[in-house]
């Protein structure tokens, strides 16, 4: 019954707050970004069952429910929200997704395992932290790369050739 609760709360509430007050510059700009990287833990979440990582009640149908809601509701609307406020300034950003990570990793995992939600089975805490730390620093790196102008193109329009 929780867990239902925390779905459709991901569902209608992060999704409403991104839709009614981040700007659409910032959803166009950091969305590719935040869709990698969802990508990236879909998979991860698509091989579990090879490495048994985790496990959700209900088996391999629940475990995709639940991680396509966990994915596209809090991971990717955070997301979206920590590239709009912290994007080019690289402290504040590793600074956030390090209390952000830890965060999920030592409070809320412990709750949404004891609520039911899931079970880890191989990894702990710490790895989670380290998994979810080091996709935000790849992140990163793709969003620098995805921005970073082309050879053709001149980085400052001030230049005239």
């Amino acid at each position: 019954m929780l867990v239902n609760f925390f779905r459709i709360f991901n569902a209608i509430v992060l999704w409403t707050i991104i839709i009614f007050f981040l700007p659409k510059q910032s959803f166009k700009r950091f969305f590719p970004v935040t869709l990698f990287c969802s990508s990236i833990m879909l998979i991860q979440t698509l091989i579990n069952p090879i490495f048994k990582w985790w496990q959700v009640k209900g088996g391999y149908k629940y475990m995709v429910f639940d991680a396509l809601a966990f994915i596209f509701g809090p991971f990717f609307t955070i997301n979206l929200w920590v590239f709009h406020f912290t994007y080019k300034k690289f402290t504040l950003y590793a600074f956030c997704n390090l209390i952000i990570d830890g965060i999920f990793a030592y409070l809320l995992n412990p709750f949404f395992q004891k609520i039911g939600h899931y079970k880890l089975k191989r990894y702990t805490p710490t790895t989670l932290f380290i998994i979810c730390y080091s996709l935000s620093l790849i992140n990163y790196a793709f969003q620098n790369r995805f921005e970073k102008p082309g050879p053709s193109e001149n980085p400052d329009p001030s230049i005239h050739k």
